[in-house]
């Protein structure tokens, strides 16, 4: 591409981005932005009420599905309807997962296990669905997987289940980049430190507890501060783009360069 127009490489105006956990922190950030950024597009997610709230935050084209990526069945269904919806997958952002925090000792195996499941199991299954459906459209594709910086770091309070399951999610991510870079489908991982969500809003506040929880993250992020939701608008635009067509297997960290030191 010419780059005499430098910005034409990050328009995403048309396409169609499925985003599942759309409800959640992430989803919504992802689907406030590539709405905004002209993408028609389709928002998956477990709890009908918050869907329909952050549906209604965007602004374009939008469709809703009320439900999650737990099932083979449910991972098709979803591919399915989007492309009934507006005719095809070109974005899939993986923003569902969760976390349950507990000592190794004091954590059932069936918690160990849901939380592997959410966040590397039903990642993997979506990515399948949406693969085969791109490699039908044959134009490629972006793929994001949403990581964390406790992907690369471990964590003293209770997150061997989380640290895990995002390492396992890194994984994938290089995996499938290597798998499908000659198809010209592209999958990178925006990985995140803490950033401001209903989760982590009293992390924000200026309690005695906040305070010492926050500083404890602060000195060890060169930038200064705890993550905003713009702050990963822009790194997903650009893996969502033509821009990052380059990139694949890639972990961008959104972390205020918590990981670089």
């Amino acid at each position: 591409m010419p780059l005499d127009n430098p910005l034409a490489m990050f328009d995403v105006t048309g396409k169609v981005a499925l985003i599942t956990g759309a409800s959640g922190a992430f989803g919504a950030v992802a689907a406030q932005c590539l709405s905004g950024a002209g993408c028609k597009v389709v928002l998956a997610a477990g709890n009908a009420a918050a869907l329909a709230e952050v549906a209604a935050s965007c602004t374009g084209e939008v469709h809703q599905i009320n439900a999650r990526p737990n099932t083979e069945a449910a991972c098709d269904n979803i591919v399915a309807n989007a492309v009934a919806a507006f005719g095809a997958v070109d974005i899939l952002v993986v923003a569902s997962g969760m976390n349950k925090v507990a000592k190794i000792e004091e954590m059932e195996p069936s918690t160990f296990d849901a939380v592997m499941d959410a966040n590397v199991t039903q990642s993997w299954m979506i990515a399948r669905a949406v693969t085969a459906q791109m490699k039908a459209q044959g134009n490629g594709g972006k793929i994001v997987f949403v990581s964390s910086a406790r992907g690369l770091l471990g964590h003293p309070a209770g997150y061997t289940a989380y640290c895990a399951s995002k390492a396992a999610v890194d994984g994938l991510t290089k995996a499938l980049g290597c798998e499908l870079g000659p198809t010209g489908i592209t999958v990178n991982a925006i990985a995140p430190t803490v950033f401001r969500s209903p989760l982590t809003a009293w992390m924000f506040e200026d309690t005695p507890d906040a305070i010492t929880v926050r500083n404890g993250f602060l000195a060890r992020v060169p930038k200064g501060r705890l993550g905003e939701p713009e702050d990963l608008a822009g790194p997903l635009l650009f893996l969502a783009s033509q821009a990052s067509d380059f990139y694949t297997g890639h972990i961008l960290y959104a972390d205020g360069g918590y990981t670089a030191g």
